[in-house]
């Protein structure tokens, strides 16, 4: 594992060996490029696996104006992004909101994927769920503000909160972690949460289902029981009107690549490893 910097000013970390196939990764919202450590040690010898930390996340900083979290922008900074790292083609995976920037990213720029799968994201549509713009807003502004006085309390309560735990995902979660006055602060702030959800209701994916290239893999979350039938619901929405590959993954909560690794990492194996080696 190692990592770097481009443009001075996007922090990167990598596995892998140059010559082998790309498989660029983008987390979810207060998350990190270390949130993938665990399946990328695991494919480092079969692909070069390449993360970034998203703007306000990680040591990766802020947007200064707000609107640049809009999707559009997003897409355009993705790109920016793919152009710096000289990637002319490469697989995408993502992780929750880093799902919704993939797609608005293949809405402009397919030619370059070579196969997606999203980890429990991209599907859920804002417009059809209970929580409007201003209250999820105001949700994140005071989430991640909140502090903890241990590291223990700090893995248990915000990192963990009741997933598997494991060596790897300790150090996934040392990433997470902002120290002031004493206290551990969530990496990602408030105000940065809050901009990120506003750009998530402002632009609905849902509405371009039909422009996205066909055969996009979800993996879809079980867990917790209660939200099954609103999952079902906008999961079939997407299958049926982007043509997707929906999985549904037993005994897995939102966060499937820390529940169960092995599951995303037999799906890349399946879907990717097996095409190059058709090649």
């Amino acid at each position: 594992m190692r990592d770097y910097w481009i443009d001075n000013a996007i922090h990167i970390t990598e596995w892998g060996q140059q010559d082998r196939p790309v498989i660029f990764c983008l987390h979810g919202l207060g998350s990190t490029a270390l949130s993938f450590i665990e399946i990328a040690e695991e494919l480092k010898d079969e692909f070069r696996i390449i993360a970034v930390d998203a703007p306000g996340h990680g040591r990766t900083a802020p947007f200064a104006n707000p609107e640049d979290y809009e999707m559009p922008r997003m897409a355009q900074w993705l790109e920016g992004v793919i152009q710096a790292l000289k990637l002319e083609d490469f697989y995408f995976l993502s992780h929750s909101w880093g799902s919704f920037a993939h797609l608005f990213y293949l809405l402009k720029n397919r030619d370059k994927v070579r196969g997606s799968i999203l980890i429990d994201g991209g599907y859920q549509a804002k417009s059809l769920g209970s929580i409007s713009e201003a209250d999820e807003a105001a949700y994140y502004r005071k989430d991640f503000e909140d502090s903890w006085s241990t590291w223990e309390e700090f893995l248990n309560e915000a990192v963990y909160s009741g997933t598997r735990r494991s060596e790897a995902l300790d150090r996934a979660g040392e990433d997470l972690a902002l120290m002031k006055d004493g206290r551990y602060y969530w990496h990602a702030r408030g105000e940065t949460g809050a901009a990120y959800v506003m750009a998530m209701h402002r632009h609905e994916v849902l509405e371009h289902y039909d422009r996205l290239p066909w055969g996009i893999v979800l993996l879809r979350a079980t867990l917790p029981p209660h939200r099954e039938e609103n999952r079902i619901h906008m999961a079939t929405l997407f299958k049926d009107g982007a043509k997707a590959i929906v999985k549904d993954i037993p005994q897995a909560s939102h966060l499937i690549h820390w529940d169960r690794p092995d599951v995303i990492v037999n799906e890349i194996r399946e879907s990717w490893g097996k095409k190059d080696d058709e090649n």
